[in-house]
């Protein structure tokens, strides 16, 4: 029910997944108005029905607007959140009622188009949001406030910062020459920093060279990613260094592996 883009890290670049986690998302979603699932998708078993043949899509519209901008949202209890060390989901499936705490999350797009009208509705919508925002959530409570109930039918993520998935392979076509380079990757959410070959030795040797950079940055030095550091008080700290000749580790890898 649920495709489109996985961004994923191959070696030493999967230290760098650490600093795009946050990443704003985009999702392009159907929702199905008239039934309530205790999955709040498709994969859920039917809690409640209702007829939706009169809803007309200005009013699925402005149902809408209240679960745009900065919203408290709870999470769909089937999620993998913990609750007293548990997995949510596995309390649930274990026959429990699980109440997850309402989480302050940000939709700054929820753009709906081609209603399909009937007892069960349909309608495509397009949604930008922060991290941590369950559409799923957005389904349910669409539903809701229509008082009809709702759930998702199907998802796609479309872009994860500045990954975008008209930009990315199949998972059949994964292959060395495939992988983005960790200074093009890296570049997509964090600022680039080009260092002397000076700094970077010393950021690589876990010292603090003078800066007047502000912030966390990726530190690069002709064509190669030292590794993220921060700037502060004058001096950038390392956060996490790159193994050096990580590209040709790469290429080398790639190479045996193709043998």
């Amino acid at each position: 029910m649920a495709t489109g883009l996985l961004v994923l890290g191959i070696g030493a670049s999967t230290r760098l997944l650490t600093f795009m986690v946050g990443a704003d998302k985009t999702y392009e979603a159907t929702i199905a108005l008239g039934a309530s699932t205790v999955t709040d998708d498709a994969e859920g078993d039917v809690t409640a029905t209702a007829d939706a043949s009169l809803l007309e899509m200005d009013a699925v519209r402005s149902a809408a607007a209240p679960l745009t901008g900065e919203i408290e949202q709870v999470p769909s209890a089937v999620s993998a959140i913990k609750v007293d060390g548990k997995r949510a989901y596995a309390r649930v499936r274990g026959g429990e009622d699980v109440e997850l705490k309402a989480r302050t999350v940000t939709v700054s797009r929820f753009d709906l188009a081609n209603f399909r009208p009937g007892g069960l509705a349909r309608v495509d919508a397009t949604i930008d949001c922060s991290s941590g925002t369950y559409i799923r959530a957005l389904a349910r409570d669409l539903g809701a406030t229509l008082g009809v109930g709702g759930h998702l039918t199907a998802l796609r993520r479309t872009h994860v910062g500045d990954f975008r998935v008209a930009e990315a392979v199949g998972t059949d076509d994964i292959s060395p020459d495939s992988l983005i380079d960790p200074v093009t990757a890296v570049a997509k959410f964090l600022p680039v920093e080009e260092l002397t070959a000076e700094n970077a030795q010393l950021l690589r040797n876990g010292r603090r060279p003078d800066s007047d950079i502000t912030g966390l940055v990726a530190a690069v030095h002709e064509g190669t990613l030292i590794g993220i550091a921060r700037g502060q008080a004058g001096k950038l700290v390392p956060v996490a260094n790159m193994p050096e000749n990580t590209q040709d580790e790469k290429r080398n890898k790639g190479s045996e592996n193709a043998q």
